[in-house]
């Protein structure tokens, strides 16, 4: 008697054992846990404004904060104040949320088109290859003639030949192989990582080498409202993309052959979130530097709340990233005031012992391992 195989990828028979990691779906009610982090988001945005070196009481933060969004008036006294709130730590605190939604978002769709429980938005090699132009902006002063735009700018250019060199190499006749995909990221990793070390090694000035080191490991201390929209817009439009490929997803999760079976074209669906990764991660790196754990992470935490379903990962994870690294980026300004600690060091000191507990716990595997 012949068998009846079902094509509908938005409902996989049984939760896969993939690279991307797996885990009992629907711990905790969607719903449930949606509002939680959509109240959690506000809230953490207020205290990203709210908490720094610069003793401003709360009262005057939400009056400028209220004054800023609504155009209110000020007096001159309290211009000092309210430039420390909206044009310093406001965009500081959404550029946060943006990188931090746009790195766990692009971590689950990185997972699941290399089939990999290691990976994340940097294993493409996209941002050591953003790292040499902005290291070209901050030591040589390259790009000097677009003012506030020259590091986002060189940033995200060296990003793009960065995914066109990727590209051109993984790429084979029968398209792009998750192990490909990953070791070429990781040879044009270190390839990338040997060119910006040895810029800041002939660097002639101390400080352009010091701002070189912050940019490498993280910081959002250049954060200003000219670099929101580039991020907010890739971001955004990767959310969307991924949003609509979440049952595709679901697919290819479950391999090449059952994706191909189920009506999914895994070569054509790999480029297609090849393409939106590398977009996304050279304009999240490009305004914040090389922030790295969060895209490990905040995936596999995320997995062990809803599940496999990416429809569920895809709604959870970026609100879950958006308010980690506004806590993290709180933190990198208050643990050692008034010196700022870069954001990727606290990152993968919280990410480390995280991913150690992750890997002990008998409920949740790896790759089905």
């Amino acid at each position: 008697m012949a068998t009846t195989l079902r094509t509908d990828p938005a409902t996989p028979a049984r939760t896969p054992r993939t690279g991307a990691g797996t885990g009992s779906p629907g711990r905790v009610p969607l719903p449930l846990l949606l509002t939680g982090l959509g109240a959690a988001l506000p809230l953490s945005l207020v205290c990203g404004v709210g908490i720094g070196a610069s003793g401003i009481a709360w009262g005057e933060v939400l009056h400028h904060l209220w004054a800023g969004l609504t155009g209110g008036s000020i007096t001159p006294g309290q211009v000092p104040a309210y430039t420390i709130v909206w044009e310093l730590r406001f965009p500081r605190a959404v550029l946060a949320a943006i990188v931090g939604a746009g790195l766990s978002a692009i971590g689950v769709a990185v997972q699941a088109m290399v089939r990999n429980a290691l990976a994340d938005p940097y294993v493409l090699g996209i941002s050591s290859g953003a790292a040499v132009g902005a290291n070209a902006v901050l030591i040589f002063g390259a790009f000097g003639a677009l003012g506030v735009w020259a590091l986002s700018t060189a940033a995200f250019l060296s990003a793009l030949l960065a995914m066109v060199l990727v590209y051109a190499i993984a790429r084979t006749p029968r398209g792009l192989s998750p192990l490909r995909l990953v070791l070429t990221g990781t040879a044009m990793f270190y390839g990338f990582s040997a060119v910006t070390t040895f810029m800041v090694f002939v660097a002639e000035r101390g400080e352009a080498a010091r701002s070189a080191m912050m940019w490498l490991l993280g910081s959002l201390g250049g954060a200003n409202w000219a670099s929101v929209p580039i991020a907010a817009g890739a971001v955004l439009g990767g959310l969307v993309h991924l949003g609509w490929s979440a049952r595709r997803l679901n697919a290819l999760a479950m391999g090449d052959e059952t994706a191909a079976a189920l009506g999914v074209d895994p070569g054509r669906l790999r480029k297609e979130l090849f393409l939106v990764s590398a977009a996304v991660t050279g304009a999240v790196v490009a305004v914040s530097g090389a922030i790295g754990f969060v895209g490990l992470m905040v995936p596999h935490a995320v997995r062990m709340l809803v599940g496999a379903d990416h429809r569920r990962l895809l709604a959870v994870a970026p609100l879950a990233g958006a308010v980690l690294l506004i806590w993290v980026d709180i933190l990198s300004r208050v643990v050692l005031a008034p010196v700022e600690l870069p954001v990727g060091v606290l990152t993968a000191a919280i990410g480390v012992p995280c991913f150690v507990l992750l890997m002990r716990r008998r409920s949740y595997t790896f790759g089905g391992m």
